[in-house]
């Protein structure tokens, strides 16, 4: 497939080597050189410096013969004018980073096939992570009947040392699977002779209403939290506090900047708005925080997020959450003091690369420690997984099958679960399978 990225950010870049290392053929124009040449010096595509909302450089990078023009630039406007502009080109579909409600809602007509923003996504996630404190991730699929739950297992977690084909074997009461595990950096999907360690993130699929049992599984100190505090004025952490007061939280925002607390304490009237430094561990020691508060660290800086969180762990908080943009930095930090994060980059990604995939995708999920992605892909009537069991699938090695959704119920396979046609399977997928995975589902 051929892609045209427009805008090198933290978004494009991503996309652009994400990719490019699959094989697509991917061109990325950036108007900031500077920007650019970095980016061409770290991927195999090509860099085309230049505005990505021209004509002449739209056709220069070929888009009248492109598949799909990504445009995730920093404006919305010129994101929308690119789209318009590469579709009278020629370009097959367009997808625009759109972030102003009032831009939304005048886009009939501009030629912009699907839109996203990174930021309302993860104010829901992030949402989503306070109402289940403890854990690392939680993803919804299959219409919010199936969850993926993960966490970082401690010493003592009843799946600590012990291989997971025998874990199954036992009656639980209840479906569970092991997607995967990454350790030290390290991806493994998970197998029956797969054998967990305390440190490791796990991730396990369920049935959403189990999810309180699955922390319990993974050995996850689950506290009701009675308050969130949210650190820092962005765009992100406004609509996160606005999503958490309609939930029935009490609110605290912190910020240093005087004028953008006074914007936050006039919008968000039921909030406690307090201008500080929001790394300063007295501000917190004046809140009297303890194990039912939540820290959602969502300032423009990732220092100041992992710094906010471990003086807030240090402190007592029982949930702590980061915002980051160099996924490194959190990856690496995982269960020190931060329990969970969030990635305007990695939510836009997974909701780009749905369009990216072939077959019927409905959902895509990337993930902040590893390359692998989780798909919720539809059977199609002539695939040859149609009644097939699933231990019979034959599936790759660095794949595995966590949820089914089949006519609105939804269930954890067994090994002998069958597929049958319509079926949305949840699979777990490194980068090297999922082409195998397509064709597996796909047709013949």
């Amino acid at each position: 497939m051929r892609i045209v990225i427009v805008g090198a950010g933290a978004v494009g870049s991503y996309l652009a080597e994400r990719l490019s290392a699959e094989g697509q053929d991917v061109v990325v124009i950036e108007d900031d050189e500077e920007l650019a040449a970095d980016l061409q010096d770290r991927i195999d595509a090509l860099v085309i410096p230049g505005n990505g909302a021209s004509p002449s450089v739209l056709e220069q990078a070929g888009v009248q013969k492109s598949d799909l023009l990504i445009a995730v630039s920093n404006s919305d406007g010129a994101n929308v004018l690119a789209c318009h502009v590469a579709a009278e080109l020629g370009v097959k579909r367009t997808v625009a980073r759109v972030e102003d409600p009032d831009m939304r809602e005048a886009l009939a007509g501009l030629e912009v096939d699907f839109v996203i923003d990174p930021g309302e996504a993860a104010s829901h996630e992030l949402l989503a992570l306070v109402r289940q404190s403890g854990v690392s991730e939680l993803v919804e699929f299959g219409g919010g009947k199936l969850a993926l739950v993960g966490a970082t297992v401690p010493p003592g977690a009843p799946l600590v040392g012990r291989n997971l084909g025998t874990l199954r074997r036992i009656d639980w009461g209840w479906e569970w699977v092991v997607t995967a595990i990454v350790r030290h950096g390290t991806t493994i999907v998970a197998h029956g002779d797969t054998v967990i360690e305390p440190g490791d993130h796990v991730l396990l699929m369920v049935a959403s209403d189990d999810v309180d049992r699955s922390t319990d599984l993974l050995g996850v100190s689950h506290h009701t939290v009675r308050r969130v505090i949210i650190l820092g004025s962005t765009r992100l952490a406004d609509l996160t506090a606005g999503l958490c007061i309609d939930a029935g939280f009490d609110v605290v925002i912190v910020d240093q900047d005087p004028g953008r607390c006074r914007k936050l304490a006039a919008k968000h009237g039921r909030a406690l708005v307090i201008c500080d430094d929001p790394t300063n561990p007295k501000t917190l020691e004046g809140l009297e925080v303890d194990d039912r508060d939540s820290l959602l660290a969502l300032t423009g800086w990732d220092e100041v997020n992992i710094l906010a969180c471990l003086v807030a762990k240090a402190l007592g908080v029982s949930t702590t959450v980061s915002r980051f943009n160099r996924i490194e930095y959190v990856s690496l930090l995982g269960g020190v003091g931060i329990d969970a994060a969030v990635s305007s980059r990695l939510i836009a990604a997974g909701a780009i690369l749905r369009f990216v995939r072939r077959g019927r995708i409905h959902s895509v999920v990337t993930f902040r420690d590893t390359d692998a992605e989780a798909i919720e892909i539809e059977v199609e009537a002539q695939s040859k997984a149609v009644g097939v069991t699933v231990v019979e699938l034959g599936m790759p090695r660095g794949a595995v099958i966590g949820g089914v959704l089949r006519n609105g119920d939804t269930f954890v396979p067994t090994g002998a679960s069958k597929i049958e046609t319509g079926d949305r399977v949840i699979v777990f997928s490194m980068p090297n399978c999922i082409a195998a995975v397509e064709e597996l589902f796909g047709r013949e």
